[in-house]
């Protein structure tokens, strides 16, 4: 088994997440069997069936220098991580429902949000973006790539969402209209209600924070890059601790990328 084979078959699993991954365990030439052996491990609890008590998903991913800062203090950060960082990025939204940003990374970046660098369908896209500070000429908002929801601050009427969701904008008040950070619960609720289980949240560092303290990220991949930035915006802004006996240690798994190092976290358990 290859790679790309290893992915197809991670493909797969997302779109059939009742088959068992046991079948993944195949025989394969040993100069990719490792590569494709990682790979699998990594996508399967990222593809394998909810289980009943749990209606939702949380992944989210941050991509940092060695000195944990994801961004120059100007804002710039295309790109911190390399090629293999990228490919990575791009198979965790082909396994996801939603991929998820904030105002902040989706102004400075421009991202387009869609599956470029892997194979497999283009997520729903997600922008927590409460002022409506995003500029509207951005891809987000015209390239017709794939559904956009538009979060804003107002009163959330759930009758008004829409039955289906098809390539184009699709603005809905639900945030609360005080400054600070967001309540994610608010967000997770209505891309339940839209059939949305498995939540990619990208970026911004803040936002990733926010759901982070709020204990509920299931999964969270840290791409470190072999670079040194010196200041900058850091990766994660968490509540202040006393000992570092309160300090979050989820399971962890190490896999190197090649251009990047993956730190696979689980919280599942917390």
């Amino acid at each position: 088994m290859t790679p790309n084979q290893a992915w197809e078959l991670i493909l797969q699993q997302r779109h059939h997440p009742d088959h068992s991954s046991d079948d993944w365990l195949v025989e394969t030439p040993a100069s990719d069997a490792d590569r494709a052996a990682e790979l699998l491990q990594l996508f399967a609890p990222l593809v394998r069936a909810l289980p009943a008590n749990q209606p939702q998903q949380v992944i989210a991913q941050m991509g940092q220098s060695l000195d944990g800062r994801i961004a120059t203090i100007t804002g710039k950060s295309r790109y911190i991580n390399g090629e293999d960082g990228l490919i990575h990025l791009h198979r965790i939204r082909a396994v996801s429902d939603a991929v998820l940003v904030g105002s902040g990374t989706a102004s400075a970046d421009n991202p387009r949000l869609t599956v470029r660098l892997a194979t497999g369908p283009n997520p729903v896209r997600v922008l927590v973006d409460r002022h409506r500070r995003v500029p509207a000429d951005h891809h987000l908002f015209t390239d017709g790539a794939a559904p956009t929801l538009h979060l804003v601050a107002g009163r959330y009427n759930p009758a008004s969402l829409p039955s289906t969701l098809s390539a184009g904008v699709y603005e809905i008040p639900c945030l609360s209209d005080e400054e600070g950070p967001i309540d994610p619960r608010e967000v997770l609720r209505v891309l339940d209600q839209l059939g949305l289980k498995r939540i990619f949240v990208e970026g911004g560092g803040q936002t990733v924070s926010t759901f982070l303290s709020a204990g509920l990220v299931d999964r969270l991949h840290v791409l470190v890059s072999p670079m040194i930035i010196g200041s900058g915006q850091p990766a994660f802004s968490l509540p202040e601790i006393d000992s570092l006996a309160d300090a979050l240690r989820p399971r962890a798994n190490m896999v190197n990328l090649g251009s990047d190092m993956l730190f696979d976290l689980d919280f599942s358990g917390h």
